[in-house]
């Protein structure tokens, strides 16, 4: 795959059920920015995109548990409550038994600005027939994320070379209030130890984008972490 419209048509595939398509990779690596690439080749009403991040816990909950220090980290997200989302998406096709004839679903986001998740800010039609969703630990075969990769139809990892990653990860810190120096602390504790467990999952994807692919696409700057 060597064009974002040749993904697109990957993505949609060729069946007249709701597919469910993963993109994954380590932080900074533009799992965003090629749901967007893909969002703006596909006809308007298509695809609906449902990041994972919105499942991030709430920062009270995590102060309570310890782990607000760690925010990103696989324990830190309500793994549950996003499998069952996948659930209920998958159910418009009437697998299973929730929701099979619901118009819309909604599902949460995770806004950057108030580093919090929204419930109900993402509404996913029933005649999207393309569901994009996209996050770090996609293919992580680890409790309850293991659930994850039965729900979805592909998973792709986004393999950006690690130096423009980290060039990107870092200003995207800076940009969203993080001092030079702070931005590199928290690389260092927080992301480069969740890129080398999300890196680690490379060999399960179906696909693999490129960096060539990545490089050429425009960086979305409110990519999530």
């Amino acid at each position: 795959m060597t064009s974002i419209e040749e993904l697109a048509v990957r993505a949609v595939g060729s069946g007249t059920r709701r597919r469910i398509v993963g993109i994954t990779g380590s932080p900074g690596a533009g799992k965003s920015t090629l749901v967007a690439a893909l969002m703006r080749v596909l006809p308007p009403g298509a695809a609906a995109h449902v990041p994972m991040d919105g499942f991030h816990l709430a920062d009270v909950e995590l102060a309570r548990l310890g782990r607000l220090a760690a925010k990103g980290a696989p324990d830190t997200f309500d793994v549950g409550g996003y499998v069952a989302l996948l659930r209920r998406l998958r159910a418009v096709d009437g697998v299973g038994d929730e929701d099979g004839d619901a118009e819309v679903i909604y599902a949460p986001r995770f806004e950057r600005d108030l580093e919090q998740a929204l419930a109900g800010a993402i509404a996913v039609p029933r005649d999207a027939r393309l569901v994009l969703t996209e996050g770090n630990y996609l293919l992580l075969d680890d409790g309850r994320w293991s659930e994850v990769r039965r729900r979805l139809d592909e998973v792709w990892f986004c393999d950006l070379d690690p130096a423009v990653r980290l060039a990107r990860l870092t200003a995207r810190h800076v940009r969203f209030g993080k001092a030079p120096d702070r931005a590199a602390a928290w690389i260092a504790a927080v992301d480069e130890p969740n890129a080398a467990l999300v890196d680690s999952t490379r060999a399960l994807a179906d696909l693999v984008v490129p960096g060539t692919v990545l490089d050429a696409l425009p960086v979305e700057h409110d990519d999530p972490r």
